[in-house]
């Protein structure tokens, strides 16, 4: 089927960093500034999400069947579901395909270890079918904030997702509205002598020192980003987002020029 032009966002994180209300405020920008965006919802064990999906994982895989028919809890059911996302690949790219969009926003699965660190999540990023790919990994800007300890756990989880998804990665910190106290705070974070020095005020020696060897093979190996502060609630910070995508998407050339 002929496509004209298809960019895909994925957006992952932490649980409860904000994914999906995230995933509604991009649709919403694209949708303002004149482009045609979808939405991909693809966690299948999501009860509500905060926008209406387009293309929508749960019309292929239903968690209750899925317990019904394997005798199987919640937990397993998901395992289970996790799995199946990778046999809908080709429904869900057909479905894509016919409503022809410029952006595909597809949000994933809250429990971030079912889709990025099983065989089924790295595998549909890697073959849907799509001109440009691009993830934002989203931090919980309350968690994320409260020690330089956490803000580096983050960040390598952040790496860690990069590492198995192998595509181009924007990341992002959320609930900036929540944070405001701590901004000045998360911005010297930013430096890594800033945040070596935050670490020596740790309490446990041990787990700062782990830190430090951390940040250190973070920043060698030019894996350490400075998240964009962003709040979904207040779009503050979203300017700076979709310019950082339209750089790594479009070379820094948006498709109408």
């Amino acid at each position: 089927m002929f496509q004209v032009y298809l960019e895909t966002i994925f957006v992952t994180g932490t649980a409860g960093a904000g994914k999906s209300l995230l995933t509604s405020k991009l649709m919403e920008w694209y949708k303002d500034n004149n482009f045609y965006p979808i939405s991909l919802n693809l966690d299948p064990g999501v009860v509500s999400l905060p926008y209406e999906p387009d293309v929508d994982v749960r019309n292929y895989i239903d968690i209750s069947k899925i317990m019904s028919e394997h005798n199987l809890g919640p937990n397993g059911a998901l395992i289970m579901a996790a799995d199946l996302i990778a046999t809908k690949l080709d429904e869900i790219q057909e479905e894509v395909y016919n409503l022809n969009p410029d952006f595909v926003i597809a949000d994933t699965p809250g429990q971030i270890e079912l889709f990025i660190f099983r065989a089924s999540g790295p595998y549909f990023v890697s073959n849907f079918q799509s001109d440009n790919k691009i993830n934002i990994f989203a931090f919980d800007g309350i968690l994320a904030s409260s020690s330089p300890i956490n803000f580096i756990s983050i960040a390598l989880m952040a790496t860690s997702v990069r590492l198995r998804l192998n595509i181009s990665q924007i990341d992002v910190m959320t609930k900036r509205d929540l944070v405001i106290d701590k901004l000045g705070e998360i911005i010297r974070w930013s430096s890594k002598s800033s945040l070596e020095d935050s670490l020596q005020n740790e309490k446990n020696i041990e787990y700062s020192i782990l830190s430090k060897d951390l940040l250190h093979a973070l920043f060698k190996n030019k894996l350490m980003q400075n998240p964009i502060l962003i709040s979904s609630l207040t779009m503050s910070g979203m300017v700076n987002l979709t310019a950082a995508l339209s750089r790594v998407l479009n070379l820094g050339e948006d498709k109408g020029d």
